[in-house]
This record gives C-alpha cells, structure tokens and sequence, in this order.
C-alpha cells in the first residue's frame, strides 16, 4: 500500500519543495489502505535532508493543506508521531468501492481499525488527550508557522561590572585613553613621566650625566621630535623615552638630537659638519709619541 499512497503523492499532492519530500517519507511507510504511517522529526529530517525547523514547517503546511494528519492519540514506535494521509485513504476506498460495484461513494475517509494499526507497532496513547483530536494549526498566508520570538534582552547583563567607566579602580588615572582593543593609548605630548621610568633615569645615572636642566631639554626635544607620531601605549612611549635619554649627550658636549625646525650651528658659529671636521683634524694634530 505504501507504492498506491506514494503514486497519488505523486499525482495529486499539492505540496512543493520540503513539503512533498516531507509527505513522500511519510507515504512510504503506510502499511494498508488506511494510509497511516509514522515517523519521527529526526528521522524525516535526515530522510529528506532537512533542518527540524524545515520538516516542522513543511508539516505545518500539509496540514493546513488537508493532505496530512497528525493522530494525537496515537503513538508509533518508540513514541514516534502518528500521521494519516487523508486524501489519499479516501482515494484508495473510493477506487476500492467501485471495483466492488458499490454505486454510493463515501467523500470521507474510513473509519481507522486500530486492531490493523496495533501489528505495525500503533497503538493508542496511554492518557489520550481527546478521543477524536486531530491537529489541524492555523498556518499563516506566508507558508511560515507562527513561534513566539525569543524575547529580546535588555539592561545590563553583567550586575557586577559598570556598563561605562573603569571597571579596576586600582588603575591610574595617568595615561589613560582605550582604544577598540581595550589597551590605554596616547599621544607622546599628553603622555608623562611615570615614576618607574623617573627612577630608571636616576638609577641608570642619566639623572647625575645629564641634571634638572638637561633632562628636562631632552624630554623637550623628544616630544618635539614624537610629536606627529600615531598614539601608542604608555609602555610603547615609556620604553622609547628611555632609548631617547640613554643616547641623549651631556649638555657640554655637542648635541646630536637638535629640536626639529632649528638650525644644527654648533657653539662658535661653526655647522656640525666644520665642528666634526674640526675635531678630526685636532685628533690628527694630537702628538703620539713616536714621532722620532
């Protein structure tokens, strides 16, 4: 029986796409005339190569449709759901009955024997809900089946962290700006001198070699030079500060490092090239002791 429920699938059924895939797994396990039949959302999912969603829909579809039943008061193997083809039971009783010779044709479709459905594993519910139900949902003109939406959250999630400001107070209020990464960045004008990269100065002898006055030049000249350089962290700017001042001379000695957009004169009113020239040719003057 499940060939004749199959071929008026074929024929008749009005379903398209999932839906007549859908109603072709359930046609091919009808068992006799009465085209009932069982299946399970997952297995009719795999069968047809479908997301449960798209069978439960396509489901919801056959039924608005009249061509499909779902038989709440039966159960299939391992609780599977009941399914009848309506249409296509009172098309089989009807070719049944003129074969027969019967002049009267009934329109609807034969009262089920469960003794016939309890050899292919059906039986009834437990605790049926109603004797006679038989799930016939409301579909929408769109196709789709209506579900409530998940409802929408709102507010802050998380109680314990602020939505906006510093969530470790312990942080310094110094050198403080995020990016999209969530790392503190800045540009070298705004950043400072924290006290760590101060007692590195000092430590390293950088604050005796250079003073006050020359250390603070030196800060001068750095941030003239960083000036038009994209922010960066703290850190980035800590550790370039201190290749700046390990390298930066004395005040006594000549400066290599000039702040941009002035003139690199060396003191006495020589350029810096004279001025090295100069000490070459001193050095070249300088006696060796091995003159003779």
């Amino acid at each position: 029986m499940s060939s004749e429920a199959r071929e008026w699938v074929w024929e008749h059924s009005t379903g398209k796409g999932a839906a007549r895939l859908v109603l072709l797994s359930i046609a091919d396990r009808v068992a006799d005339e009465q085209c009932v039949s069982w299946a399970s959302l997952s297995s009719l999912a795999t069968r047809t190569n479908a997301s449960i969603s798209t069978v439960r829909e396509a489901i919801d579809r056959l039924v608005h449709a009249g061509e499909l039943e779902e038989l709440d008061d039966l159960t299939g193997p391992q609780r599977s759901t009941v399914y009848r083809l309506p249409l296509a039971a009172q098309a089989l009783a009807a070719r049944a009955e003129n074969e027969g010779g019967s002049e009267q044709v009934s329109d609807a479709a034969p009262t089920l024997r469960l003794a016939a459905l309890r050899r292919c594993g059906i039986r009834p519910r437990e605790v049926p809900e109603s004797p006679t139900r038989v799930r016939k949902p409301a579909v929408p003109e769109t196709g789709r089946s209506r579900r409530k939406p998940a409802p929408r959250r709102t507010g802050n999630r998380h109680r314990d962290v602020p939505e906006t400001g510093t969530q470790n107070r312990s942080e310094p209020d110094l050198n403080r700006r995020y990016s999209s990464g969530g790392a503190a960045v800045t540009s070298a004008a705004e950043w400072q001198v924290d006290p760590a990269t101060h007692t590195w100065a000092r430590q390293q002898g950088h604050l005796d070699r250079l003073g006050e006055q020359g250390l603070q030049a030196a800060d001068t000249k750095w941030r003239a030079h960083r000036a038009g350089l994209k922010p960066r962290t703290a850190e980035a700017w800590a550790a370039d500060w201190r290749s700046w001042i390990a390298r930066e001379h004395a005040p006594s000695r000549p400066n290599l490092y000039a702040v941009p957009g002035k003139s690199p004169v060396a003191p006495g009113g020589m350029t810096r090239a004279e001025a090295h020239t100069a000490a070459l040719r001193a050095a070249l003057d300088e006696p060796t002791g091995t003159e003779g």
